[in-house]
């Protein structure tokens, strides 16, 4: 009884430290709240094999998988701190005080961090290590020694009961503190605290939310639009992606626990580093460039063979080499560093967004201002690359510099440097293990080899010849392709079927299997089913 009453003031404790750092937080911004900053920095030191299981075994729900694991890591550690604290007061308050700490350190670690961020984890820690001390007190206080030769409750002749309230403990016919008592205020503080986590984080909402500013943004038109996307770029085919990919189905890998909340009236972006003419941009400035489209499939490498992790959007924006002749870019420079709102870096070749090709700051994705979850109000989009090394959401800072001077955050990780998409293919009808009936069975999917364009895609089952796939009209180098193929004679049984294929500069998908990291994924996809 008396452990888990320990353990159950340890979570009052915590509930008191969650529901401060939240208040603060309200006035700090959503991305100080202690568990925020703490699962930053997990994430920040998690072993490039532990991100990529994360992202293969939850994929989009990696992010809430992590926050509940802090979760479920405090309240186990809050119970076993009120237990000690049970016994030691002091020495269980300092763990929740070396919990503050933590958050702290994680706070201040963060690369845009002020000396305002680490008061969330600062009020946490605090509220904390009073509540576990006050509460381990009463507990102490509530519990007093049994005598070594007479029980607290044992009735003699000579200590009649006559008197003594029903369910009445000694301590409080001393005047001391009841077990009730400590129950009660330990309850009253989880609720305490949950509430004021609650209202923190609503009052942090409504502080910085920002829908009605990005409502209000009417991005202007092409300065010379680009004509609709024709149909027939889709073969008519259930079960296969459409060729535009909505706005709510387009795949988000990142590393933001919360997403960066900037009001487009405030947001300005720097031009700095090895440039003449140093840059300073508001957004409304962004909005009177001559702005562009671009239809673009952007990937992730975090994709495994035949994953889900690609999406092509018609993105417009400002163009970004025009921007950056406008600086004036200085001879050396080889590196262009993107770093967005939350300290995120993304390093790209310089030559390659000087070489001709589209790269844009995008303000807009498939006519409507960006989505925040894709980086509103500015981000860049260079095709030819995975989106690690080419696409910075929630853009600020634009650093032109020298691979030799600075290392992205992906790089200082293993990552490849360069990060230049490879050639996929990807069978999306018939599903996987799905049963389809025998006679002609139709194969279809994706293939894509961005800025570089896909020339051909074969079809193979159960290891025969290879058969080449009806491939839809050329989008352009910069876009996927659709494909499809009528498997004839399909007989019952369990098959294979396969994919490949070769880009637009003759070049064949590699057999080779490789994980994602460091560069990519590569190797044919496959997929098996019955034929019924």
């Amino acid at each position: 009884m008396r452990a888990g009453a320990a353990a159950a003031t340890g979570w009052a404790a915590a509930a008191a430290a969650l529901g401060s750092g939240e208040l603060v937080a309200a006035f700090t911004g959503p991305g100080t709240a202690p568990v925020i900053v703490v699962g930053a920095a997990a994430i920040d030191l998690t072993p490039t094999s532990l991100k990529e299981y994360a992202v293969r075994t939850f994929g989009t729900d990696d992010k809430p998988v992590l926050l509940g694991g802090i979760y479920l890591a405090t309240a186990l550690l809050a119970a076993f701190a009120g237990v000690l604290a049970a016994c030691r007061p002091v020495l269980g308050a300092s763990v929740f005080a070396a919990f503050g700490l933590l958050g702290t350190w994680a706070a201040l670690s963060r690369p845009e961090a002020g000396a305002a961020d680490a008061a969330p984890a600062l009020a946490a820690g605090l509220a904390a290590t009073a509540t576990a001390l006050v509460l381990a007190r009463m507990l102490r206080a509530a519990t007093p020694a049994a005598s070594p030769t007479t029980a607290p409750h044992q009735v003699t002749p000579e200590h009649p009961v006559s008197g003594d309230g029903p369910g009445e403990h000694p301590a409080e016919r001393d005047g001391g503190t009841s077990r009730r008592a400590v129950l009660t205020a330990t309850g009253a503080t989880i609720a305490v605290g949950a509430l004021a986590g609650l209202g923190g984080r609503t009052l942090s909402d409504r502080r910085y939310d920002i829908g009605a500013a990005r409502t209000a943004v009417r991005p202007p038109p092409a300065a010379r639009p680009l004509p609709p996307l024709p149909a027939a770029l889709h073969p008519d085919v259930p079960g296969l992606s459409p060729f535009v990919t909505p706005n709510p189905d387009f795949y988000r890998v990142d590393t933001a626990l919360t997403l960066p909340r900037i009001d487009p009236r405030r947001w300005t972006l720097r031009v700095r580093g090895m440039v003449d003419h140093p840059l300073l941009i508001t957004f409304d400035d962004l909005l009177r460039e001559p702005l562009e489209e671009l239809d673009h499939t952007l990937s992730c490498v975090s994709n495994e063979v035949g994953g889900p992790y690609v999406g092509t959007t018609r993105w417009l924006g400002a163009s970004l080499p025009a921007l950056l002749r406008r600086a004036g870019v200085r001879p050396g420079a080889d590196q262009l560093v993107g770093r967005s709102q939350d300290g995120m870096t993304i390093g790209t070749p310089l030559e390659s967004v000087l070489d001709g090709r589209r790269a844009l700051l995008a303000v807009a994705m498939n006519g409507d201002a960006l989505p925040v979850a894709h980086g509103f109000p500015c981000r860049s989009v260079v095709p030819g690359f995975y989106g690690y090394t080419s696409a910075t959401k929630w853009l600020v800072d634009l650093d032109v510099t020298t691979f030799a001077a600075f290392d992205p955050y992906w790089v200082r990780r293993g990552w490849d440097r360069t990060g230049a998409v490879g050639t996929a293919s990807r069978i999306e009808v018939p599903a996987p293990f799905a049963q389809v009936p025998a006679g002609n069975v139709t194969v279809a999917g994706t293939a894509w080899a961005t800025h570089r364009g896909i020339a051909a895609v074969e079809v193979r089952v159960d290891g025969g010849p290879w058969q080449e796939a009806l491939l839809t009209a050329d989008p352009g180098p910069d876009m996927w392709r659709q494909w499809s193929h009528t498997w004839t004679g399909a007989a019952p049984g369990t098959h294979r079927i396969e994919v490949r294929a070769t880009d637009a500069t003759g070049t064949v998908q590699t057999e080779n299997r490789a994980a994602p990291f460091p560069a990519g994924a590569t190797g044919w996809h496959s997929t098996v089913v019955t034929v019924t």
